[in-house]
This record gives structure tokens, C-alpha cells and sequence, in this order.
């Protein structure tokens, strides 16, 4: 087995590359086994986000609670995600982001069998446990996968690349809703809250008992799976370790970070981004109920068409990056989404929805063009420990949804709360415009 250097500093231990310069590849033909096996760990984290929102809702009626108490949910899941990226990092610093892959998908199993005992017990923060321990299994995973994936081929394809991974997360997204309606949802009893409050806590329980079965076996289902891809990832020898030589100093390598601005801003535009599509996603069912009249399980329907779009987009983002520099695409994406947040705003009805959905196609190549752009000034060996900075930045789902949510009951008005998104997609575009920029010097 020889050693070659890769494309971002890391020792990468695999098949030989070849003696010869020709045009970067977006795959090489060695590394497509470990491409497709490292690509469905994106699915399969998109397809754990949107199985986890269903929870909101599942347990305000199986257990009667309030809004506070299932906010806790959020509060569990994107907790540990800020809490485990940094020190995913400096995991995957010292040994590799195989490694990191591995042990963010074996906390991931973990946490989704735990579902099991919780369900046994019927103990609200039994799952909660659980939820955190499987958040922190996709922080890692995501801290080391985003990063992999770039250094997984040429420096020159490496945010093509990432976005033709990434293009596969919504794939996991849309199963993720189909799964949940299908079997937890639609698992739930029609019994009210009062009506479960007048039943004898034995009839109760045995309905609770049911429904939190309902819960638990999606999730048990899928850490049985993703053994098998645990397996697949361990035993394939051409899965490059990209392992780091020399000493950790983490004061040298943070200081590096936070003087390189361009870096700050991506991280900054991360953030932000991710709380624009979280808020508007959180809001698509409430606004397309609002404006056109329709109940919960119609606009859900926008909402998986938002999620067809988002998958769609990424696609044809991917390949439009063979021609147009990504800085380029996320500027225009940026602006189109501004224009369609204004119709969401200040038009509303039936075009305001159609606006909507459209805003999921401009978000679509926006989290792994940022990533890639904010990461290609950062030096080779504190790459894993940005990547860790961008994965934090998911905070901003929990912080800007809930300002979002302020700006709606302050106005009374869910269209003037997409005034939160709409000053996210302007701050995505100042960074693309100053990437542009920089590109062209």
C-alpha cells in the first residue's frame, strides 16, 4: 500500500494516484466504493433530522405536554450537536476522519437502540437520553464526513464534490417524512388531550404504551441497518484514513482560525444559513395553512414538495459547478431567494406558497457551497478543527427559528417573520459577493 499527499495536507494511505497530471476528477475510479459508502452516511443523518421533527408533535399528544416541554426535543438535538463538533475534532485530528465517521456512526446506532429501553420505561427524558446520545452520533458524523468528503479527490472538485454528496442529504430528508408519517404518525390514536386526561391511567398507559412503540421502531429499524454500513465502512481497506503527521496545538491552530476572516465570515454565513432554512421549513405548514386555508396533513404536502425541490436543486447545482464558479451560483441562489422571500412577505396567497417552495430550490447548494468556500484559505492542518466551527454553527437552527417565532407572535403576522430569513439570505450574499470577489483576485 503506498502514501500519497492529499489535496488539503492530510496523509492519506491508499491505492496509488497515478504519475501523471491531467483534468481533476470528481471521482476517481479508486475511490468510488469509498465515495458511495461515505455519500449514504449524508442520507442517512438527512433522514435522522427529519425524523426527529415529527417528535414535536408525537409527544405533545402521546404524553399531553405543553409547547415548553417539547422544545426540549430541539433543545437535546441541537444542544449536542454544538456540544460534540469540537471534540469531534480534535478526535478525528489525532487519529482520522475514518475514525470519526465510525465512532459518530456507532453513537448514532447507539442512540437510536436506546429507544428501546425508553420506551419500556415511558420516560420522556429516557428519550431525550436517547436523542442526545443519537445527535451526538451525527455532530461527529458530520464533522467528519463534510471535510472527508473534500479531501476524498482533487482540491479543484473538492465543493463540487461535497455538494454532489450533500445532494443525497435531502434524499434522506424526504424518507425521513415519508417514514414518520407512515409509522408514527399515522400511528398515533385520534384521541384528544381532554379525552386522555378523563381516561383511567391504565387504559391510558396501555394507549401510550402502543404509540411510543409506534416511536421507538423506526428508530431501532434503522440502527440495525446501519450496522451493516458501520461494517462496510470499517473493513474496506480503501477507505483513506487522511490521518494528520506532527504535534496538536490547539492554541496555534485556533488562533490561526480566528485571524483568518474569511474563515470567520463563512462560519457567520453558516449560521445563518442554517437558521433560514430551518425557520422557513418549520413555517412552511403554518404559513401555506394561514394563507390558502388548507389543514395540517394538505400543507404538509408543500412541505415535502419543498424537500423534492431542495434534493432537485442540489443536483442540478452540483453539475452547474463543472461551469460556473460556486461563489458565482451561491450569489445568485442568494438573491433569488431574497426576491422570493419578498413575495412570501408582502404578496402571500397562493403565489406566496408556490414563493415558499421555491426559497427550498435557492437553499439547496448553500450549506455545502459555504462549507467548501469558507474552508479554502483555512490552513492543512486545521481543517478538521474548522470543519468543527461550521458543524456548531447548526446552533443557529434553534436560535433563529425562535426569533423567528418572536417576530410572528410580536406582529401577529407569520408573513412579517420571514423578515429572519430574508436578512439571513442577505448576509449568505455579502459572503458570496466577497468570495467572488477574492476568486477573481
Amino acid at each position: 500500500m503506498s502514501k500519497e499527499i492529499n489535496v488539503l495536507g492530510a496523509e492519506v494511505h491508499g491505492p496509488e494516484a497515478g504519475g501523471t497530471e491531467e483534468k481533476p476528477k470528481l471521482v476517481t475510479a479508486q475511490m468510488l466504493i469509498p465515495f458511495i459508502l461515505l455519500t449514504s452516511c449524508f442520507a442517512w443523518w438527512g433522514l435522522a433530522n427529519n425524523m426527529t421533527d415529527t417528535l414535536l408533535a408525537a409527544f405533545k399528544k402521546i404524553k399531553s405536554m405543553t409547547d415548553f416541554e417539547t422544545s426540549l426535543i430541539q433543545m437535546a438535538f441541537y444542544g449536542s450537536y454544538f456540544c460534540f463538533a469540537l471534540p469531534a475534532a480534535l478526535f478525528i485530528r489525532k487519529y482520522s476522519f475514518k475514525s470519526g465517521v465510525l465512532l459518530g456512526l456507532g453513537l448514532f446506532i447507539t442512540g437510536g437502540l436506546l429507544f428501546y429501553p425508553a420506551s419500556i420505561t415511558q420516560e420522556y427524558y429516557h428519550f431525550l437520553a436517547a436523542l442526545y446520545v443519537l445527535a451526538g452520533g451525527l455532530s461527529i458524523l458530520e464533522t467528519s464526513a463534510n471535510p472527508y468528503m473534500m479531501v476524498m479527490g482533487p482540491k479543484g472538485t473538492a465543493t463540487q464534490r461535497l455538494n454532489l454528496a450533500q445532494s443525497f442529504n435531502p434524499i434522506g430528508s424526504i424518507a425521513g417524512v415519508v417514514i414518520s408519517k407512515l409509522f408514527i404518525l399515522s400511528q398515533l390514536r385520534d384521541i384528544s388531550e381532554a379525552e386522555r386526561l378523563a381516561m383511567a391511567p391504565e387504559a391510558l398507559k396501555a394507549v401510550q404504551t402502543e404509540e411510543l412503540a409506534a416511536v421507538m421502531n423506526p428508530y431501532v429499524t434503522v440502527s440495525v441497518i446501519l450496522i451493516l454500513t458501520w461494517i462496510l465502512i470499517a473493513v474496506n481497506k480503501k477507505m483513506p484514513k487522511a490521518s494528520d503527521s506532527g504535534t496538536m496545538d490547539l492554541k496555534k491552530s485556533f488562533a490561526s482560525l480566528f485571524s483568518n476572516k474569511d474563515y470567520i465570515f463563512g462560519v457567520l454565513a453558516q449560521f445563518f444559513y442554517v437558521g433560514a432554512q430551518i425557520g422557513v421549513w418549520s413555517y412552511t405548514i403554518r404559513y401555506v395553512m394561514t394563507e390558502i386555508g388548507l389543514n395540517e396533513a394538505d400543507s404538509a404536502t408543500y412541505y415535502i414538495i419543498s424537500l423534492v425541490c431542495f434534493a432537485s436543486f442540489r443536483f442540478i447545482g452540483t453539475a452547474l459547478m463543472s461551469r460556473f464558479k460556486p461563489s458565482n451560483i451561491l450569489i445568485t441562489k442568494a438573491v433569488t431567494a431574497g426576491i422570493l422571500t419578498c413575495l412570501v412577505m408582502f404578496v402571500g396567497g397562493t403565489v406566496g406558497v408556490y414563493a415558499l417552495v421555491g426559497i427550498s430550490a435557492c437553499m439547496s447548494i448553500m450549506f455545502p457551497t459555504i462549507f467548501g468556500l469558507s474552508l479554502e484559505t483555512v490552513e492543512d492542518e486545521n481543517i478538521k478543527l474548522a470543519g468543527s466551527g461550521q458543524i456548531m454553527t447548526i446552533l443557529g437552527g434553534a436560535v433563529l427559528t425562535a426569533l423567528q417565532g418572536v417576530v410572528s407572535d410580536a406582529t401577529g403576522s407569520i408573513r412579517l417573520s420571514f423578515l429572519v430569513p430574508l436578512a439571513c439570505f442577505v448576509i449568505i450574499l455579502l459572503f458570496g459577493y466577497k468570495e467572488s470577489r477574492k476568486a477573481k483576485a
